[in-house]
C-alpha cells in the first residue's frame, strides 16, 4: 500500500487526498519555491489514482525528499478509505425514484408505483437511471438524500441500453457523483452498490466485479458488468461504485436463475449516449432488422440440410430493411445437443464485404452503418450465394425492448 503523502508537519495528511479534493478546484502545479505540504496537496489533487514517486526539493539549500503523486496503471485500486467514508461521500448523490404508471390493460389496477434508484450527475439536477424504471410514467417524484421530495421529468430515454436521463426540479444545486472509467476495472475489483432495494433508502451492499463484457442473449446486445454485490428490486438505476468512490456502472438487473449474479450498464456506455439524450431525447441507431446466430458446416450433417458457415437468419422483422429486400427468416425449429435453431432461413456471410460469422460480428458491423445508407449484403439461400441491397433505417422500438 502506498504510504500517506506528507509528514508530521503537514496538518492535512490524515485527511487524505480525496478529502482535500472537496475544498480545492484544480490548482496549478506548484514550483519548488512553494511550501512542501502545499505542493504535495496540490499535486495529489491532480489525480484520483496515484502511485508513489520520490523527488528532491531544496529548501534553504537542504535537500528534502518528497513523495509526489502520479497516475497509476489502469485497473489498479489503491483507494483504501473505510467504506463508511466512501458511503458518506457518494450517497448524497444517490436518489430514490417513484414512477407512477397508469395501467390501461387491467382496470382493477388502474395505476401502480414503480420504485427505483438514480444517481445525480449534474448540479442542475440531471439524474442517470434505468429506462425500465421511468418508461411510460405519468409522473415522477425524486426523493433526495435529505428526504426532500421534488418532481422530475424525463429528458431522454434509451430502451436498448436501458438508461434514462431525468431532471429533478430543485431550487438549489445538488451534490454530484463522480463518473469513473469502466474500461479500467478488472475481475476481482471490489465494488459497492448504493440504492433503495425494496424501498429501504440509502442501502449499500458490497461485492466484487465477477465478470466483464457479459452479453445476455434475448436481453441486450450491449456488454455488461457482472457483479456479486447484492442487487434487489429498487436498486435498478442506482450506481455501482469502485473503491475510489467513482461510478463505474448503473445497476440494471439480476439473474432469476441464480443468486448473487447481477448486471450493470458500464458507465462509459451510458456516458456515450448522454449527448443524444440531452439533445434529442433518444438514441438513433442503424438497423437492418435481422436476428440470428452463428452456424457451422458440421450442423448440416446432423440436420441433413446444406449449411454454409455464417450468420443464420432466424427472424426478419416485418417492414424492416431486410424484409423489404426479401431476406428470409427461419421456419423449422430443431434442437441439436441442447441448442435451439430456427432453420430454413438465409445465411448471411458478409455486409459491405466484411465477413459475418457470429452475432458479435453482425452487431459490430451494423453499428458502423448509418440510417439512409445503402449497403450490399451477401447471403446463401438453398446452397446458392446471392447479393441483396438494403437501405439502412433508424432502429425503432421493438416489443422485446425493456421486456420483463
Amino acid at each position: 500500500m502506498i504510504p500517506p503523502i506528507g509528514g508530521a508537519g503537514c496538518p492535512e495528511t490524515n485527511e487524505g487526498i480525496l478529502g482535500r479534493r472537496k475544498r480545492r478546484h484544480d490548482p496549478d502545479v506548484p514550483g519548488p519555491a512553494r511550501q512542501g505540504c502545499e505542493a504535495i496537496g496540490n499535486l495529489a489533487h491532480k489525480t484520483d489514482v496515484l502511485r508513489a514517486h520520490q523527488v528532491n526539493y531544496y529548501f534553504g539549500g537542504t535537500a528534502v525528499a518528497l513523495l509526489l503523486a502520479f497516475p497509476l496503471a489502469a485497473g489498479a485500486q489503491p483507494c483504501t478509505e473505510p467504506l463508511a467514508v466512501l458511503f458518506e461521500r457518494v450517497s448524497p448523490a444517490v436518489v430514490s425514484i417513484q414512477a407512477m404508471k397508469i395501467n390501461k390493460i387491467k382496470p382493477q389496477r388502474r395505476f401502480e408505483t414503480v420504485v427505483g434508484s438514480g444517481v445525480i450527475i449534474d448540479r442542475d439536477g440531471q439524474i442517470l437511471t434505468n429506462a425500465h424504471v421511468v418508461d411510460g410514467a405519468a409522473s415522477l417524484t425524486v426523493t433526495l438524500d435529505t428526504g426532500t421530495k421534488v418532481p422530475a421529468r424525463v429528458i431522454g430515454l434509451d430502451t436498448v441500453l436501458d438508461v434514462a436521463l431525468l431532471r429533478a426540479e430543485s431550487a438549489t444545486p445538488l451534490p454530484v457523483a463522480r463518473l469513473g472509467d469502466s474500461t479500467t476495472i478488472k475481475v476481482g475489483d471490489e465494488v459497492v452498490a448504493i440504492g433503495n432495494p425494496i424501498g429501504l433508502d440509502q442501502t449499500m451492499t458490497r461485492g466484487i466485479v465477477s465478470g466483464l463484457n457479459r452479453v445476455l442473449p434475448g436481453v441486450s446486445d450491449e456488454a455488461m458488468i457482472q457483479t456479486d454485490a447484492p442487487i434487489n428490486p429498487g436498486n435498478s438505476g442506482g450506481p455501482l461504485v469502485d473503491r475510489c468512490g467513482q461510478v463505474i456502472g448503473i445497476n440494471t438487473l439480476i439473474s432469476e436463475d441464480a443468486q448473487s449474479i447481477g448486471f450493470a450498464v458500464p458507465i462509459n456506455a451510458a456516458r456515450g449516449v448522454l449527448r443524444e439524450l440531452r439533445e434529442s431525447g433518444r438514441v438513433a441507431r442503424p438497423w437492418l432488422g435481422m436476428q440470428g446466430r452463428a452456424v457451422e458446416a458440421a450442423l448440416g450433417s446432423v440436420v441433413r440440410m446444406p449449411i454454409t458457415p455464417g450468420y443464420l437468419v432466424e427472424v426478419v422483422f416485418d417492414g424492416s430493411p431486410a424484409d423489404q429486400a426479401g431476406v428470409r427468416g427461419g421456419h423449422l425449429a430443431v434442437v441439436v445437443q441442447g441448442e435451439e435453431y430456427l432453420l430454413g432461413g438465409d445465411i448471411l456471410t458478409a455486409i459491405q464485404g466484411t465477413p459475418i460469422r457470429t452475432h458479435p460480428d453482425y452487431v459490430a458491423k451494423v453499428r458502423t452503418l448509418r440510417p439512409g445508407q445503402r449497403v450490399k449484403i451477401t447471403l446463401v439461400r438453398d446452397g446458392q450465394p446471392r447479393e441483396l441491397t438494403l437501405t439502412v433505417t433508424e432502429r425503432p422500438r421493438l416489443p422485446t425492448d425493456l421486456a420483463d
